[in-house]
């Protein structure tokens, strides 16, 4: 049972550390599903094990040989006779439990998130517009209207633009269209992960994170990373939605099934509480803005060239500039806030092999009351 269902829901005290009396929880998995605002998470679960000398299942290479299966072996450090314990996993991968069981402890706890299957396909064709499947297609609407044409489930980028976060959970992309087949997944989905977040209610999901791990306020705030600008996003008829979820329908009917699912469970925490909860972290992440970030940036734009977003496709990646005049207690904090996801794993790996780490008992936090 999560903590927070063992919780007095009516409870008007809120402090920072949930009040309920569990432990917090720092053996977590975090499937790192593509368009989805898992950057965000993953720097959060960064910054959560940077400080509190946790020890990260690393890639040996790009992101777990991704698009294969993920298997044990490509863990950097990892063998079936090593002692080494691994704390926190959150890298792209295409998912395989019995194989991250061998790496992680028995008690990691599990999660993902979700995205609408809608906006996620435009954010992926905005992303991955040199890949084969969307190569030759003139727009999104393009390739959806002429699927025959441009698609072949035996493109090796096909997953770029079929049912893209089924494929991430281990799935086949072009499978089995039935109702009862995709009851299955799901259901099996929901056994396999502790909690499942919903982008479009970010903040909320990071609520529901937060207690169900044991962590603060402090522990779940966060800046976007890897957001495209305004300029490079497209919007799409109602006739295209439409198709995007006829098309992707695996993708379609996990959104549903885990949306309402979603809800369940806000239920259950208390709406009441949820709101409480909700302002506390908009307010803290309030402050933390207006002390740290100066504005977003185009990536020519960045006074700070070392945290610059990789660039894909046709979409345009911003940054954020950090204010200048910082301490240096501000300026290491807001920095790691910002850091992309490939400086940041590099940051993390030198630092396991060469920098001395924060005692656990050092606050990595720098007043955001």
């Amino acid at each position: 049972m999560r903590c927070y269902e063992q919780r007095n829901l009516n409870a008007e005290t809120l402090n920072s550390r949930d009040t309920c009396s569990c432990k917090e929880r720092t053996h977590i998995f975090f499937l790192k599903t593509h368009k989805t605002a898992s950057s965000t998470v993953m720097n959060m679960l960064f910054r959560f094990g940077d400080t509190r000398n946790l020890t990260f299942a690393f890639p040996k290479n790009g992101h777990f040989s991704y698009p294969s299966y993920f298997n044990s072996k490509f863990v950097d450090g990892f063998s079936k006779e090593s002692k080494q314990e691994f704390h926190i996993m959150c890298h792209h991968m295409r998912f395989q439990l019995s194989e991250v069981e061998n790496v992680m402890p028995n008690d990691t706890f599990y999660f993902t998130i979700l995205r609408n299957p809608v906006t996620q396909m435009e954010s992926s064709f905005s992303y991955n517009k040199n890949q084969e499947v969307f190569q030759k297609s003139e727009s999104l609407e393009d390739f959806l209207n002429n699927t025959s044409k441009y698609y072949r489930s035996n493109m090796s980028s096909s997953y770029y633009a079929k049912n893209y976060i089924a494929f991430d959970l281990g799935f086949d992309n072009n499978g089995r269209e039935s109702e009862k087949h995709y009851k299955l997944l799901c259901q099996t989905v929901e056994i396999m992960f502790d909690l499942v977040l919903i982008v479009e209610y970010f903040d909320e999901s990071l609520i529901l994170l937060k207690n169900a791990l044991c962590w603060t306020f402090d522990d779940v705030l966060s800046i976007p990373i890897n957001s495209r600008s305004n300029s490079s996003k497209h919007s799409l008829s109602e006739k295209a939605q439409e198709k995007i979820k006829n098309w992707s329908q695996l993708d379609w009917h996990m959104y549903v099934y885990f949306n309402k699912s979603f809800w369940d469970q806000v239920e259950k925490f208390g709406r009441k509480r949820m709101d409480r909860e909700l302002g506390e972290l908009r307010r803290k992440r309030s402050e933390m803005a207006q002390v740290c970030i100066q504005g977003e940036s185009d990536p020519n734009k960045m006074t700070d060239k070392s945290l610059s977003p990789y660039q894909s496709g046709i979409a345009r990646i911003i940054g954020h500039n950090l204010k200048p005049g910082l301490n240096d207690a501000e300026k290491q904090f807001c920095q790691k806030l910002v850091t992309p996801e490939i400086q940041y794993t590099n940051l993390l790996k030198r630092k396991n092999m060469t920098s001395p780490m924060l005692p656990p008992s050092v606050s990595p936090y720098i007043g955001f009351t």
